[in-house]
C-alpha cells in the first residue's frame, strides 16, 4: 500500500471540497461531545486514488493504522500546514465520506529510511515490518516524484506522524 495522507483534494481527477456539510457535521458531532470551543482541523484522505483511500481508512477504523507519513516538502510555505501534537484531522474516505477524527499524539521529520521498526509496525500496512514499509513507500513516493517533478532519494526528509482516534465514540482511545 504505502499510502501517506494527502490532504485538500487527494484526487485531481474529481472536485473535492473536504469542509462538506458532511464532514462539518461529523466534526460538530465531535465538537459538542468533546467540548471544543474551535473549528481547527484538517480534513485528510489516504493514498493517491479513492480506493487507496477507502482500503487506508479501513485500517484506521478497524485497526490496526495508528500512524501515517507524508513528504516534508508537502508541508509548509506552499504546502499543508506541519502536523502538530494535539490537532485533529477529519478522515474521509474515497467518496469524501468522513470515517474518524483522530487527535495527533507524536510527529517527526527525520530521512525516509530513518523509519524504525515501531513506527512500521504502528503504521498498520503490510506485513507490519520495516522492510514493507520501506518498498511500499519508496513505491508511492516515487509515484509521487514522477507526477509532480521532484527528484525522489532515500534521505529525502519525511514527516512521521501517530495518532490516536477520538471519534466516533466507539473508536475513541483506540
Amino acid at each position: 500500500m504505502g499510502g501517506a495522507i494527502l490532504k485538500n483534494n487527494p484526487w485531481p481527477e474529481r472536485d473535492m471540497n473536504n469542509r462538506t456539510p458532511q464532514v462539518e457535521a461529523f466534526w460538530a458531532a465531535y465538537k459538542a461531545a468533546a467540548g471544543i470551543d474551535h473549528d481547527r482541523y484538517d480534513v485528510v484522505a489516504f493514498g493517491d486514488s479513492p480506493e487507496m483511500a477507502d482500503e487506508l481508512a479501513e485500517l484506521v477504523v478497524d485497526g490496526p493504522k495508528r500512524a501515517t507519513a507524508g513528504l516534508a516538502r508537502d508541508f509548509g510555505p506552499g504546502g499543508e500546514p506541519m502536523p502538530k501534537v494535539g490537532e485533529h484531522v477529519v478522515v474521509i474516505d474515497g467518496r469524501g465520506a468522513p470515517r474518524c477524527i483522530w487527535r495527533t499524539s507524536d510527529v517527526a521529520v527525520r530521512p525516509l529510511t530513518d523509519v524504525d521498526d515501531a513506527f512500521a509496525w504502528d503504521e498498520g500496512e503490510g506485513d507490519r515490518s520495516r522492510d514493507y514499509w520501506l518498498r511500499a513507500h519508496r513505491d508511492f513516493f516515487s509515484r509521487q516524484a514522477a507526477r509532480e517533478g521532484f527528484e525522489f532519494h532515500d534521505r529525502i526528509e519525511t514527516v512521521f506522524e501517530r495518532f490516536v482516534l477520538v471519534w466516533p465514540p466507539e473508536l475513541a482511545g483506540n
